[in-house]
């Protein structure tokens, strides 16, 4: 190998090792290496921390959708007294009714001082919405109020009811069972025979 090649192949080893160790430097920091949820996440206060924030709307997998949507999210609580989640707003104003898992109406959602929960999605409290205009794949405005502190606003994500949260989405009503046809009475009286017992004409 030629003096100028040996002294090409050098310089070319040195920066791309300079340029490894400026990457890695830069890569290493905290903020880097930091692991962000997918989903929409708030905090309100040092105690309040609202998790994957997500507006659950039917099956369809894209464009626009118009109707009933489901509320879900993970409220954790590090406090050492109980929260009341007193309202969700999503969009422009349309406003969530919640249930507990059995279906009954519940005036607020309550968080115990250390713990978590989780509102929507099988065997867990609801946050219904009988109508709003979201865009499926996109992100919605939701509010969070809860009692005696302020609201908490995000962006939450739009996901249809399918995957990971399929089962999250709106129930749909019943559909109405027709009345039954009522059968024809069965209990008719059988027309008489015409009479056979007529006289034969005398025989001459």
């Amino acid at each position: 190998m030629s003096r100028s090649l040996r002294r090409g192949s050098i310089a070319a080893i040195a920066a791309l090792a300079i340029a490894s160790l400026s990457s890695c430097a830069a890569g290493n920091t905290p903020a880097t290496l930091e692991v962000k949820p997918d989903n929409a996440s708030a905090t309100l206060g040092t105690d309040i921390r609202l998790n994957n924030i997500v507006v659950v709307t039917g099956d369809e997998s894209s464009g626009e959708h118009t109707g009933p949507a489901n509320v879900t999210v993970n409220i954790s609580n590090s406090g050492t007294e109980a929260i009341e989640l007193q309202s969700i707003t999503v969009g422009t104003g349309a406003t969530a009714s919640f249930a507990d898992d059995k279906g009954a109406a519940l005036p607020a959602i309550v968080v115990p001082a250390g713990g978590a929960l989780l509102l929507g999605g099988p065997g867990a409290p609801t946050a219904k919405i009988a109508s709003t205009t979201v865009s499926v794949g996109g992100y919605v405005p939701a509010s969070f109020a809860f009692k005696n502190r302020d609201k908490v606003e995000a962006e939450a994500q739009v996901s249809p009811n399918k995957g990971l949260y399929k089962g999250y989405g709106p129930t749909a009503a019943p559909a109405a069972v027709p009345p039954k046809a009522t059968a024809p009475a069965t209990g008719a009286t059988t027309p008489a025979a015409p009479a056979t017992g007529t006289t034969a004409p005398a025989a001459h």
